[in-house]
């Protein structure tokens, strides 16, 4: 039976669907009736699924050609997820929401888009490729949220991750899709650009990235056109960046989209990429495996997996346009240069891909680069075979770019780096890349230098054979035309070999030849690096070759060369080697010849050099002794190595000549003169030559080296070179007189050292005679030579016989007269100290006075002038000379110990520290007077020059003469001299005095320390000073120094240094901290150098390292001293004593206690820098390090950001900066507990001190870090926010400018509430909003309990317009975030919001409303249900328009965010509503009503204003009846309004009990006095009664007569207001219009006598003009009241013939009376009346007897009529006179009463009709001769 009723059911629907003639009834019909239709088929009776089967049929049939019939597709989705619908329902289901989907307008599409996303879960593949395709051309069009946090809720795919992977793959599979694409079956010809070998036999080809599968599952039924398919790839990319997905799982979608053909595609994905760029994690292993699927399709591999991938699935490789996008993103992932093998895949088909081009090369080689750069040692080990395989073949194979051709070539290199072993046995390799550097181009050639400079490290260990190889593989290409080929050959011989490995050396030599800059630079570098320095990449020292092999080598190699093709010629002379090369073997010789004798070679400076003479000296008489004792090497045929390095020099200064060589020959030659120089005995001439060249140096050297060679002569040929310089120091050039004199010097020199030596030899005395017998005649002769130069002009010669004055005195007693006559003794001194004080004389010729005089006490012992010679130097002080002061103190020293200096040695052949004066000299030692005049007279002169140069010279004599007995006696007063000093504003004077205390300090004995100590730190921490004595011309101060501040002066720096010492309670390290605290420039110079400070500071370190433990801390501080000299002092010290890099790390919490003990401190200066060494210290901290003193750092730091001094406050500034960084990197949630902890610690510094502190710079900090913290710290904020957000809230109020409170109290109400609003608009964006937002995210239930509680505190009892809107804010977010969360607490937040809702700012109350409009939602329905109520009592009760604003704002606010709450709760809210919408606003003060957001809500929350008073009738009535009670008027008015509209809306359809209802409520209002607004209610009760009368006949329980109903209009119309009267009489007009009710009586009393009067006064109205004129209001309400009396009585004029036959002659005459003395208004009111009248007029009708009463009527007026008719400026007035006549005509026609007008007002009315012909307007005209006919054919 039951089947039978489906075929029935069936039938009829098919019935239907035939009779459907139109496309609207067929869709109607399909909408109702197709998926109850499809349910059918589940059904068990075969004949019930035919049936439906046929109807379906049919029904497509009809479908298919009507394109714009809409399916019920909303309800077949229903259907279509519903569990229990059997598998034969879903599939012809999907099949008609595939038909009707695309068919719905794009709106509705996208709004079941969501609907499709929820009807694909556990679905078939198939049905699910289905839904996709339906919805993927949707999502171009759906509109995502612009906030995107709210974005999810459009898809909700957060818990459908499954879902999530189908659309993901099917998107990919869009994106991939070519334009155009045809899916071609595998039997016809495969189209141009497809792919060979496809996937699987009889499989489609599909496009490359796809699977055969995809390809299919995309093209689908109906193929996307390429336009439809680019917007089909635009909404994916929307899709993806309203972040519907993960970026992480999306960024492949958007790299793939990014190569995409068309450039709108393209454009978005880069940039959507771009700005995921910072998000995306790209060492992600999945991203990386990913990218690598798509980039390599599905290789099938040997594995389970490979092997059980369907072939339809497996997925061709990309196309090179997406490869091309993809690499880059892999070069910035370390994850993919470590996946193997898939890394080595794409660097494979990259380079040799069929599809490959040269940019996918390039990357490809990048890719080589990036694995070389990032892939650690076990994982690129297996892979570097491969990668080097790869590469060589396409270095061997690919020839055609050359940029390709360099990156492989660079990674090559990188290669080799990174896996040296692979190289190191494949010279060949080697050998391919240098012969490859000689053929490619320029490009080319530069990458492949920079492989070969990469690649030497791994030939390092080369051995044998291997390295022998090498050196010849070097050799042939160090001679090669190209540059970078010779620069790199240097490279290799420099790093492969061993420093002293001599052919590799020897082909440097040859390199440091080079013409180019590149290469002889690189080789001079290599080959002069030191000994005892490491070089760049090495980490042993450099060894040199032995002197003797090495000199061997060159020459064997010299004598090869000067007989090949490689020879330098110039001129007539052949050289084995160019100049360059020779100067730098020379060099490299001198080098190896100084290493080998044991010092540290050096070639700075010549002086330099000289001082490793001694020791060369003694190891070349060790060589030669060996050479002369061993037969064997000459036999070998190997020469002396010294000769042959003689040989060598001679030769090149031959021909090249050069200061350097001839200084070598000149230091070979003077080390061993007895052996060395003879052999130049005959070249004396050669040597001459030297003497006279244009240059100083060279003819100093020559000099030196003629009088060396001279000195080994004797007899007759020395007597004719004497006599020989003699007369060319008279009577040449001046060039050669010059080297003359000097070589004079340096003869007479050395025989005068000779000779001296001599004296105490008696045996060499007699070989001297022998030799020499004239020497007396020659010595007295060269002597006056030399001395006749001493005043020359040329400045040249002057010095030089200076020079020479001074080697000779140096050397022994001047063989001239002490006094008398000529040149004598005391005439040099005086000239010598003359020069001095000359400012013409260079500095030069000053500097070698000066070490003359101090020269000539040292070879003469009896020197008669040797005070007055010291006495001059002391005096010749001037200004700016400090440089001179060091020579000077030099002399000094020399000068005062006489005979004893050590200035006395052979400078060649003995060292400074070997030599000691013969005991046999005389002494003549003047220390003790020097010392005394240097104490007593300069050291405390006023002349600040002679206290700077004094110590100078006392630092000199304590530093050369610190055995002297006399020193050692005198250490406290030279302490006290330096002491003095030390208070100096110069810093070289304090500096002096540092290093010379520290001296005097060395040379004490223990008991001399102590007392040493004591002195200098009492002198030092009391400020006591050396008495200056003054006089008129003390100069207090040096040129420069005054007006300069004192801070970086005096003995600042000292004393601190003294109070470090003493804090260690070790007084004495005051002297270490001296030697180490000042280093000025001076004693980087040649002349401070050789004070030798450096040894002493090495020392210094060593004794104070066992107490760094105290000192770095307050080093570490005083290096930030705002006191520059304390800062250096302290930074050389810590330079000299912290070596260790992690000492810092080591003391850190020694460090930080003494820097926040020093924050507070009572010096400026410690606090200042307590502050930036704090900012220094605190970078790069991790939390534990800090976390302990956090708190208090933070805390200390914001008082001292107060400072009264600004530069500590700007310190401070700095510091809490660098603090706040520190502590936001810090606070990630990525650090763990540790992490937590600091939130923890630094919370409470932040909100109880920093935010709330008076000082504006803390608060800004504080804030700033709050915002970044809760950026960074995100969930670990979370057990602080209960704390956090309403410290926060507060301070938005706090931290608002006070000003603009004031402004606010000032402006005008409209200014104040958009100023408000703004403010607090910026409230809300401000950093502290935002802080509070990042808060947010992390709240739960757990934090409610905390956080709720003090939110109600402050909504209750928070100051400040940013506090309070801040806090409504926080509700809002707590109800969208977690509204099942705060339902518990809704309670207290609304009682806490609504006692703000009476706030007197209208911002806040509208903030508060919109909070309690969103917390509704979470609150309990009891709790809204007392909400209403509490708003309809304040709207009601409370009489101020606060309250009144709180209701309107509250109500909307609750119907805009939740209107499903108005909805539960409308019986309470709508009445209010309706009763709010009838608002009356506040004229006077001009405000606008909130009308419309009544309005708003009403109209929301109704069906149609109608049905909505319907629906709430008896609510409604309730609260307007309540409004009608109120004490308020206005409120009484509103009531009456709110009733008006209710009675006027429903005035077609009341009836009881309504009707009763609604007239009581109106009637109760009605009674009592009058008030404004009570006008509406008058005017309700007359629309009901007009639109009920015939209801109100019936008699019903509760339900008021008409009768009582027109007694109470009655007595309203008999109230004293005129326009209330005016409005009560107009509505008893209309009701006893209507009614038809008699109660003229009434109305004449109340009208009679205002018509009657107004004639009376409109009779006298001349008399009154002027009172009228004042009262011109007055006068328009009477003709008010007067136009109302008369419209009244008309309206009201009975039917009652009683009442008509008393009132109708005088209610007539009243009317003509107006008619003739009344304004157009009047008369026309009057007219209108007079019409009414005569309408009713019961005279008029059939049967009429009473003639004469109608005939008086007629006569009245008639003669009136003529007054409007012949008024012809109202044209109205003319018209409604004629509509009387033509009623009244009429009336007379009917009735047949003409008899009643008599002729003579026939005559009247004619006249007044004939003056009417004349109208202007044509139709008053007609109608006037219409009427005149009439009359004239009357009887």
């Amino acid at each position: 039976m039951a089947a039978q009723d489906e075929l029935n059911q069936l039938e009829r629907v098919f019935m239907r669907l035939g009779l459907a003639e139109t496309d609207e009834q067929l869709q109607s019909i399909i909408s109702k009736f197709l998926p109850p239709v499809l349910l059918k088929l589940s059904s068990v009776q075969e004949g019930v699924r035919k049936k439906v089967m046929e109807l379906l049929v049919h029904l497509n049939k009809r479908i298919k050609s009507r394109p714009k019939i809409q399916l019920p597709v909303e309800t077949l989705l229903v259907q279509y997820q519903d569990p229990a619908a059997g598998s034969f329902v879903t599939n012809f289901t999907i099949i008609y929401i595939k038909m009707g989907y695309p068919r719905l307008p794009m709106e509705k599409q996208c709004e079941l888009a969501p609907s499709l996303v929820t009807a694909m879960e556990s679905k078939p593949q198939l049905q699910q490729d289905g839904l996709m395709q339906l919805l993927i051309p949707t999502l171009y069009h759906v509109k995502y949220p612009a906030e995107k946090a709210k974005g999810t809720s459009v898809f909700n795919l957060g818990e459908k991750p499954e879902i999530v992977q189908q659309l993901l793959d099917f998107m990919l599979d869009v994106l991939l899709m070519p334009y155009g694409f045809v899916l071609r079956e595998p039997q016809s010809r495969p189209s141009q650009g497809q792919q060979q070998g496809a996937s699987g036999v009889g499989l489609a080809q599909p496009p490359p990235g796809m699977s055969s599968y995809g390809a299919k599952r995309v093209v689908g039924d109906n193929p996307w056109t390429a336009e439809q398919l680019e917007q089909c790839k635009l909404g994916i990319l929307k899709f993806i960046q309203s972040e519907q997905i993960p970026e992480n799982e999306a960024i492949v979608h958007l790299v793939v989209a990014s190569s995409d053909t068309r450039h709108s595609v393209a454009t978005a994905a880069d940039m959507e990429v771009k700005s995921c760029q910072g998000i995306i994690d790209w060492n992600n292993h999945i991203i990386v495996n990913k990218l690598y699927k798509i980039y390599l399709g599905d290789i099938p591999l040997k594995t389970k997996e490979g092997a059980a991938l369907k072939p339809e699935l497996k997925r061709e490789p990309v196309s090179t346009r997406v490869k091309l996008k993809i690499l880059p993103h892999l070069l910035r992932s370390r994850q993919a240069a470590e996946t193997f093998p898939a890394s080595i895949q794409v660097v494979y088909d990259g380079l040799f891909g069929a599809n490959t081009n040269v940019k996918l090369r390039g990357l490809s080689l990048q890719f080589v680069h990036h694995i070389c750069s990032v892939c650690p040692d076990n994982k690129i080990k297996p892979l570097g075979p491969m990668l080097l395989n790869g590469l060589t073949k396409l270095i061997n194979e690919y020839k055609e770019d050359p940029k390709t051709l360099s990156l492989a070539y660079s990674a090559v290199g990188k290669v080799s780096s990174r896996l040296p072993q692979l190289f190191t046995k494949d010279l060949a390799l080697v050998q391919q890349f240098f012969e490859a550097m000689c053929k490619e181009g320029p490009d080319i050639r530069l990458s492949i230098q920079e492989a070969l400079a990469m690649m030497v490290g791994a030939y390092c260990s080369l051995q044998g054979a291997s390295l022998t190889l090498m050196e010849a593989l070097v050799a042939a290409y160090l001679e090669k035309p190209e540059v970078q080929v010779r620069q790199v050959a240097v490279k290799f011989a420099s790093t492969v070999f061993a420093s002293d490995h001599i052919p590799s050396r020897y082909m440097l030599l040859l390199a440091a030849g080079d013409p180019r800059e590149e290469v002889h630079g690189e080789a001079k570098r290599v080959l002069r690096a030191l000994p005892n320095q490491t070089t760049e990449k090495e980490s042993t020292p450099t060894i040199l070759p032995p002197f003797p092999e090495m000199v061997h080598y060159i020459q064997d190699k010299a004598s090869q060369r000067i007989n090949s093709s490689a020879k330098y010629t110039t001129g007539t002379r052949v050289l084995p080697f160019n100049p360059a090369t020779y100067a730098e073997v020379i060099l490299y010789l001198r080098m190896c010849l100084a290493h080998s004798a044991g010092v540290v070679p050096t070639s700075r400076s010549f002086v330099d050099m000289q001082d490793q003479a001694p020791a060369i000296g003694c190891y070349v008489r060790n060589l030669a002794s060996n050479t002369f004792i061993s037969p064997s090497s000459s036999k070998n045929g190997e020469t002396d190595p010294v000769q042959a390095y003689i040989d060598l020099l001679e030769q090149l200064l031959t021909t090249i000549g050069g200061l350097p060589v001839m200084y070598c020959l000149l230091e070979i030659v003077s080390v061993y003169p007895q052996k060395l120089a003879a052999q130049f005995t005959e070249k004396i001439d050669w040597i001459k030559i030297f003497m006279s060249t244009n240059k100083d140096e060279m003819r100093e050297l020559a000099a030196q080296f003629y009088a060396v060679v001279l000195s080994t002569m004797s007899g007759n040929d020395f007597h004719l070179a004497v006599q020989n310089l003699i007369k060319c120091a008279k009577d040449s050039s001046p060039e050669t007189q010059h080297g003359a004199l000097l070589a004079l010097g340096y003869m007479v020199g050395r025989y005068l050292n000779r000779k001296k030596k001599a004296g105490l030899n008696i045996q060499d005395m007699e070989e001297l005679e022998a030799e020499e017998p004239l020497e007396d005649q020659l010595l007295q002769l060269t002597t006056e030579a030399i001395t006749s130069f001493l005043d020359d002009a040329s400045p040249s010669l002057a010095l030089a016989a200076c020079v020479a004055i001074g080697e000779m005195g140096r050397n022994g007693a001047l063989p001239i007269a002490n006094e008398g006559p000529g040149f004598t003794k005391l005439r040099l001194v005086g000239s010598l100290l003359g020069k001095l004080s000359l400012s013409k004389e260079s500095n030069k010729m000053k500097e070698r006075a000066v070490q003359t005089l101090g020269y000539l006490p040292i070879g003469d012992a009896d020197f008669p002038y040797q005070k007055k010679l010291l006495q001059g130097l002391m005096d010749s002080v001037e200004a700016k000379q400090i440089e001179l002061q060091f020579t000077v103190g030099e002399a000094i020293t020399n000068a005062a110990i006489g005979t004893s200096s050590l200035a006395a040695r052979d400078l060649w052949m003995v060292a400074e520290r070997e030599y000691t004066p013969p005991d046999t000299i005389k002494v003549n030692d003047v220390v003790p007077w020097v010392l005394d005049e240097i104490l007593k007279k300069y050291i405390v002169s006023p002349n600040p020059h002679h206290r700077q140069a004094s110590s100078l010279w006392l630092l000199s004599l304590v530093r050369k003469l610190s055995q002297h007995k006399e020193i050692k006696s005198h250490l406290k007063e030279i302490q006290g001299a330096f002491i003095s000093i030390l208070s100096e504003n110069d810093e070289l004077s304090q500096d002096v005095a540092s290093k010379g205390l520290g001296l005097v300090y060395e040379l004490g004995s223990e008991q001399d320390q102590q007392e040493l100590v004591s002195l200098l730190v009492d002198t030092l921490m009391t400020g006591k000073r050396v008495k200056q004595n003054l006089s008129e011309n003390t100069e207090l101060f040096q040129g420069g120094s005054m007006g300069q501040t004192p801070d970086g002066q005096g003995l600042s720096t000292y004393k601190e240094l003294c109070s470090l010492a003493s804090d260690l309670n070790q007084p004495d390290l005051v002297y270490k901290f001296m030697n180490l605290a000042n280093h000025h420039a001076m004693w980087n110079s040649r002349k401070g150098a050789a004070f030798g400070f450096n040894v002493i500071a090495t020392k210094a370190e060593e004794q104070l390292a066992p107490y760094l433990s105290q000192l770095v801390p307050r080093l570490y501080r005083y290096q930030f001293d705002p006191n520059s000299g304390i800062r250096q002092a302290m930074t050389s010290i810590w330079n000299a004593l912290v070596t260790d890099k992690s000492a810092i790390d080591k003391y850190l919490k020694e460090i930080l206690h003494d820097l926040i003990t020093n924050l507070t401190s009572n010096l400026w200066r410690v606090r200042e820098s307590s502050c930036l060494a704090m900012s220094e210290i605190l970078r790069g901290r991790k939390v534990d390090d800090i976390i302990d003193r956090l708190a208090e750092i933070w805390e200390t730091l914001f008082r001292v950001r107060d400072d009264i001094k600004e530069s500590v406050r700007k310190a401070a500034e700095q510091a809490l900066k660098t603090l706040s960084k520190v502590c936001i990197q810090l606070c990630e949630p990525s650090n763990g507990a540790a992490g937590q902890r600091l939130v923890a610690v630094l919370l409470p510094c932040l909100l109880d001190i920093g935010i709330i502190s008076p000082v504006a710079e803390v608060r800004s900090i504080s804030i700033s870090t709050l915002v970044k913290i809760s950026k960074n710290a995100g969930p670990l904020l979370k057990p602080h926010a209960a704390k956090l957000i309403p410290t926060l809230l507060e301070s938005l109020s706090v931290l608002e400018p006070q000003v603009l409170n004031y402004l606010s109290l000032r402006a005008t109400e409209q200014e104040k509430t958009a100023m408000d609003s703004a403010r607090l608009s910026a409230a809300k964006s401000s950093p502290m909003m935002e802080t509070i937002n990042m808060c947010l995210q992390h709240t739960d239930i757990s934090v409610l309990g905390d956080l709720v509680p003090k939110l109600c505190e402050l909504l209750k009892s928070g100051v400040g317009l940013g506090t309070k809107g801040g806090c409504a804010h926080v509700v809002v977010f707590l109800t969208t975030k977690c509204p099942q969360d705060l339902s518990p607490f809704a309670g207290k937040l609304m009682s806490a919001v609504l006692s703000g809702l009476s706030d007197r700012n209208i911002t806040i109350r509208k903030a508060y409303a919109v909070a309690i409009g969103h917390l509704v939602r979470a609150a309990r329905s009891s709790s809204t249900e007392k909400l209403f109520q509490k708003l309809n009592m304040w709207y009601l009760e409370k009489d101020e328009p606060i309250y009144q604003s709180a209701c309107v704002l509250t109500v909307n606010a609750i119907g805009r965010h939740s209107p499903d709450i108005i909805k539960q709760h409308a019986v309470l809210s709508l009445p209010l509503a309706f009763l709010g919408m009838h608002e009356i606003p506040d004229e006077d003060k001009g405000e606008t009503s909130d009308t419309d957001l009544w309005m708003e809500v009403w109209q929301e929350n109704v069906p149609g204003s109608f049905g909505g008073i319907r629906l709430y009738m008896q609510e409604l009535i309730a609260i307007t009846q309540n409004a009608l009670q109120s004490q308020s008027w206005k409120m009484k008015a509103q009531g009456a309004a709110a009733m008006a509209s209710i009675a006027k809306q429903q005035t077609g359809s009341l009836v009881p009990p309504h009707l009763g209802m609604i007239l009581n409520a109106l009637l109760q209002g009605i009674a009592g006095r009058t008030w404004a607004g009570k006008e509406e209610l008058l005017k309700a009760v007359a629309s009901v009664v007009t639109a009920c009368s015939a209801e109100l006949r019936k008699s019903v329980p509760d339900q008021p007569s008409i009768d009582t109903i027109i007694q109470v209009m009655l007595k309203e119309c008999h109230k004293e207001n005129l326009r209330y009267k005016m409005v009560a009489l107009k509505c008893i007009a209309n009701i006893l219009q209507e009614t038809k009710e008699d109660f003229f009586q009434d109305l004449v009393d109340i009208l009679f006598p205002v018509i009657k009067k107004s004639t009376a006064t409109g009779s006298s109205r001349k008399e009154d003009n002027e009172e009228e004129e004042e009262e011109p209001r007055e006068k328009e309400l009477r003709m008010e009241y007067l136009l109302c009396a008369f419209d009244t009585l008309g309206k009201a004029w009975p039917r009652t013939p009683e009442t008509q036959t008393r009132y109708q002659v005088e209610l007539c005459h009243l009317m003509c009376e107006r008619l003739k003395l009344s304004t157009w208004k009047v008369q026309l009111g009057v007219l209108q009346a007079m019409n009414t009248y005569f309408q009713g007029l019961l005279l008029l009708s059939q049967g009429n007897k009473d003639t004469s009463a109608l005939s008086e009527i007629l006569k009245d007026t008639f003669s009136a009529l003529t007054f409007p008719l012949e008024n012809k400026s109202y044209s109205s007035v003319r018209a409604e006179a004629l509509s009387i006549l033509e009623l009244l005509f009429k009336k007379l026609e009917e009735t047949n009463q003409w008899a009643t007008l008599t002729s003579e007002k026939r005559d009247v009315i004619l006249k007044a009709l004939t003056s009417m012909e004349s109208d202007n307007r044509p139709e008053l005209k007609d109608r006037a001769s219409d009427l005149k006919k009439c009359l004239a054919s009357v009887p």
